[in-house]
């Protein structure tokens, strides 16, 4: 196999050659699985409902997944490097108050994006921080930031939404171009960016050599504790964007808005083929785990589902899809 230049490790070597043949062929073949469950999922919603074709339908389902699927992209990072991240949700809410807030206090557009962005960084850096110099699980430390950031959240709102007279602002979660809604530009932007850093950089080959074998990698020369604080702040300011987005949508920030979508996130990245024992994970695999939460989120409205069972059939999926997960490495541990 050939040596990349510029990579220094056996593990990375041996991750280079295996990302080089993760062809489009052997993607479809690795997420066989999850593709024929969306196809199945789509022919009975097809089927049991009339509106599910419905180019509007449709538009709509895309539109709402690109909230989950920015959220799942930077779950995907966090998880490829064997952690975990419960303050996404939170972030939404935060950053879409944020940003309202800081519109309506007369702040140009840009900065108040960019702002509301390094908002969500900081967050990822704190998480980072704590976890990679303390040595706090990241369940623990991400959970207590997920009440945390709440917290503040509701305290400069005063528990109530702030609305966004902004057109310009609200049009970019409602507008179109080309007829097609402009989240979706920004998610396509987005999953090319963080494609190139997970396939093409020795940063993001490095991430699959910490996840599969942390003390490996740390006797390797990998910068550990580096490489955990600035997965988290690309997971946080991935949240924050879709924070902002969400808010866009809605015409206001709301203290309430992403409460429990780190639980999408996390199903949307496990479906789609991320482990939870890290080393594993694509982005495309989790782009299709984010469409089967969302196409099954629309299919059980437009049944008329009660939401409190919608809860229940999202909660059997989560623990499937991570039954599996466990199963699966299992098998490949035997």
């Amino acid at each position: 196999m050939r040596i990349n230049r510029g990579v220094k490790s056996v593990e990375e070597n041996r991750l280079y050659g295996y990302l080089r043949k993760n062809t489009l062929t052997q993607f479809i073949r690795n997420n066989m699985g999850i593709l024929i469950g969306l196809f199945v999922l789509s022919v009975i919603l097809t089927i049991f409902t009339e509106t599910f074709l419905n180019s509007k339908n449709l538009l709509t389902v895309l539109r709402q997944i690109c909230t989950n699927s920015l959220l799942a992209f930077g779950m995907t990072f966090v998880l490829i490097i064997g952690e975990i991240d419960l303050t996404v949700g939170s972030v939404v809410g935060a950053s879409g108050v944020a940003v309202v807030m800081l519109i309506e206090s007369g702040v140009p557009l840009v900065l108040a994006f960019l702002i509301a962005l390094l908002l969500g960084a900081l967050v990822g850096l704190i998480n980072g921080l704590i976890i990679a110099f303390i040595g706090m699980p990241s369940f623990i430390v991400t959970l207590s930031m997920m009440g945390t950031i709440r917290g503040v959240a509701y305290y400069i709102t005063d528990g109530r939404s702030v609305a966004c007279t902004n057109s310009v602002f609200n049009s970019i979660g409602n507008g179109y171009i080309l007829g097609v809604p402009i989240p979706i530009y920004v998610v396509a932007l987005v999953m090319i960016i963080i494609s190139v850093i997970l396939y093409r950089t020795k940063f993001g080959r490095r991430m699959y050599a910490v996840g599969g074998n942390v003390t490996a990698a740390k006797y390797t020369g990998i910068r550990i504790k580096s490489m955990k604080i600035k997965v988290y702040m690309i997971s946080s300011t991935l949240a924050a964007l879709a924070g902002i987005m969400l808010a866009s949508r809605m015409y206001s920030g709301q203290p309430t808005a992403g409460q429990n979508y780190e639980a999408d996130a996390i199903a949307a990245a496990v479906l789609g083929g991320t482990s939870f024992t890290g080393g594993i994970g694509t982005i495309g695999g989790t782009l299709i785990g984010a469409l089967v939460i969302g196409i099954l989120s629309n299919g059980l409205n437009l049944l008329h589902i009660s939401s409190y069972i919608q809860m229940v059939i999202k909660g059997i999926v989560i623990i499937l899809a991570v039954a599996f997960d466990f199963l699966k490495n299992r098998k490949g541990n035997v």
